[in-house]
């Protein structure tokens, strides 16, 4: 038991019992190898990634692409709600001050915000051409006017703090 637990369990079993534990985790692999995975229909996850010297050059974009996506469908599938700290959600969602903090009302709700700031962080950074470009005036002839400077640092500043959940809840994204 404390080879397969790493328990420390108390070594009163004879020798007989520490063959049969031997012979049931020996059984258990084989079963877990062949009848598993006949019965599940799938094989291990098959990963081939190829990377580019160009997808270094903006790795933040290439990385955009693969976790905007991924992102989406685990809102769309997820199965529960992570722990989400106050001071990262809007007050209006904060939790109580009460003894079970993580089976509030609002759990779900706190993490649908998280995951929604996280993909909307990285869509705008995926997006063709840009997000910045939405700041930019234009006049008839294509020329350059102006730009709204306070609201591209709005706008970052949204997208950087979808960023920081991101890292700070990379834990938690599991379906």
């Amino acid at each position: 038991m404390n080879w397969k637990y790493d328990h420390d369990w108390c070594d009163s079993t004879n020798v007989f019992e520490r063959f049969l534990e031997k012979l049931e985790y020996s059984l258990q692999t084989v079963y877990n190898a062949t009848i598993n995975q006949i019965l599940d229909g799938r094989k291990d996850q098959k990963v081939k990634v190829r990377i580019d010297k160009y997808d270094v050059w903006g790795m933040d974009d290439t990385l955009a692409l693969i976790v905007d996506p991924m992102l989406k469908l685990l809102k769309e599938h997820k199965h529960g709600s992570a722990y989400v700290d106050n001071a990262d959600v809007p007050e209006e969602l904060r939790h109580p001050d009460t003894d079970d903090p993580d089976h509030d009302d609002t759990i779900h709700k706190r993490w649908d915000w998280v995951l929604n700031e996280m993909i909307w962080a990285f869509e705008q950074k995926a997006r063709p051409g840009g997000w910045e470009s939405d700041f930019y005036n234009f006049g008839p002839n294509g020329n350059y006017i102006s730009s709204d400077s306070k609201g591209m640092q709005k706008h970052q500043n949204r997208m950087s703090n979808g960023f920081r959940l991101f890292g700070r809840y990379y834990e938690a994204l599991w379906d």
